[in-house]
């Protein structure tokens, strides 16, 4: 099968979230399955002088944005066995950073739309068009109405992901002339709550729309978590599905993890005795005392949907239970004042780390004993996965990808440790659980054993998606 994957990054090219590592990892364990799936990104100048080498000019074509004709080079490499596009044009591509430029609606209107002119010139017809988020929103838009019944153009099926709900592409309606060049009588596709919204626009028109994790397909449908586009999603529900990421269990693999060298030590499920050691390494890294005390890491972007409200509430009271805490992001200005306060009046059980420090951020997975993630919302969330391939046990809110990854080890398969309402106290009641947990060796190592044996691969993931293009393309026989 020949699926055409769209995204505006992807790893290992360019990348600022979760949707480059998506981007990144599903193609290949596509490709692993033994079909050709391809990617197409924008030509960033943030992509590296050493990947351009890579790369070879296929061909140069005029794209329609509205009424002007920009110019488009399409280049192409392949990186792991997976051929990867570039869509370059230095007017919108050639800038410092990937998003939040005024002009950031023109730049993709113009890269959906040459998504799907080059198709005319690269020599491969996809199957299946996956497009993800607004960014390319306007692909499956812009398929029906220009291109369904072009020659060559037939039987594509379109896929839109939602990777994160609270980025839709809103602007104001004069862009559907101005910009998008698409007819008055289709703007109803794209109009919502008197704005252009380019996510509804593909939630319209696309023949299929997944999420990120099952529960988070059917959260999207509640007032609370959909950022307001409830109503359109309950409509279209009957296309909506939802398959949890993956993770790159190759790379996050501590009997193999080259991050974790001496004094740190590497591990694996059959043999633990190297996690003791990544803990002696961490604490002495972070200028904690050696101790036996538990020891939960968070790593996260110090944002209030993250749940730091919940952790700042009851923080002292987690302090005074014995919980020690290496905490490494950074963020809004006020939670990154609040663990600097913390860590300078419990020197010897907070570290805090301000800023995003990849290496650092493997030893926390691998030298901690649990890891807290008390989201608000959360579409798949990736750390809890991380933690739980080490060994470390995740402590989630019950929300989107949290609750479909972690089990509570109130049962014997338990995982982790959850509770469900956005409650401060019932998140200190889990900690204290897993605390309580911790303390009972043998019960401790058969949570870790669980977790660690769990199956967070891509090619899991991969079969899922497999599984809705097979249904797709049966639409055309």
């Amino acid at each position: 099968m020949n699926i055409l994957f769209a995204s505006s990054e992807a790893r290992p090219y360019v990348a600022s979230g979760g949707l480059a590592d998506v981007a990144g990892a599903l193609p290949l364990a596509l490709n692993a399955k033994g079909h050709d799936c391809r990617v197409v990104v924008p030509l960033y100048q943030a992509i590296s002088d050493e990947l351009r080498r890579g790369m070879t000019f296929l061909a140069s074509i005029t794209v329609d944005v509205a009424w002007r004709k920009q110019y488009c080079g399409i280049f192409t490499a392949v990186y792991e066995g997976v051929t990867y596009y570039f869509i370059d044009n230095e007017y919108y591509f050639k800038r410092d950073g990937i998003y939040g430029f005024y002009d950031d609606c023109e730049r993709f209107v113009f890269f959906s739309r040459a998504i799907l002119e080059m198709l005319r010139v690269i020599g491969f017809k996809p199957t299946i068009l996956h497009c993800n988020d607004w960014q390319t929103a306007l692909v499956p838009v812009y398929y029906k109405i220009f291109y369904m019944y072009q020659e060559g153009y037939d039987n594509i099926r379109t896929v839109f992901t939602i990777h994160n709900i609270a980025y839709q592409g809103k602007y104001g309606r004069e862009v559907i002339n101005e910009l998008m060049g698409i007819p008055m009588y289709h703007a109803n596709w794209l109009e919502y709550d008197g704005n252009v919204n380019m996510m509804k626009g593909a939630i319209e028109t696309a023949d299929k729309i997944t999420t990120v994790s099952p529960s988070y397909a059917w959260e999207i449908l509640d007032p609370w978590y959909s950022h307001g586009l409830d109503r359109i999603l309950t409509e279209k529900q009957y296309k909506l599905t939802g398959f949890l990421n993956g993770i790159d269990v190759d790379s996050y693999n501590p009997a193999t993890d080259g991050t974790l060298a001496p004094p740190y030590s590497n591990y694996s499920v059959k043999n633990l005795e190297g996690k003791k050691a990544c803990k002696k390494a961490l604490l002495a890294e972070l200028g904690l005392p050696e101790s036996d005390a538990p020891l939960v890491g968070i790593c996260t972007r110090f944002v209030a949907h993250k749940g730091i409200d919940l952790i700042r509430y009851v923080f002292e009271e987690m302090i005074h239970q014995g919980i020690r805490f290496a905490v490494l992001g950074s963020g809004e200005r006020i939670y990154e004042d609040f663990f600097r306060e913390m860590a300078w009046r419990y020197p010897g059980q907070v570290s805090v780390t301000l800023g995003f420090i990849p290496a650092l951020a493997r030893k926390i997975y691998a030298g901690c004993d649990m890891f807290l993630m008390p989201s608000q919302s959360e579409p798949c969330g990736l750390a809890q996965m991380y933690a739980m391939r080490y060994g470390t046990m995740p402590i989630v809110r019950e929300t989107g990808g949290l609750r479909d990854s972690v089990r509570d080890a109130g049962g014997e398969r338990g995982t982790g440790f959850t509770f469900k309402t956005y409650n401060a106290h019932d998140m200190l009641g889990a900690v204290c659980r897993a605390k309580d947990a911790y303390y009972d060796p043998a019960r401790w190592k058969q949570i870790m054993l669980n977790a660690m044996n769990e199956d967070f691969s891509w090619a899991n993931s991969a079969e899922l998606y497999l599984g809705l293009y097979r249904e797709l393309e049966s639409w055309n026989h």
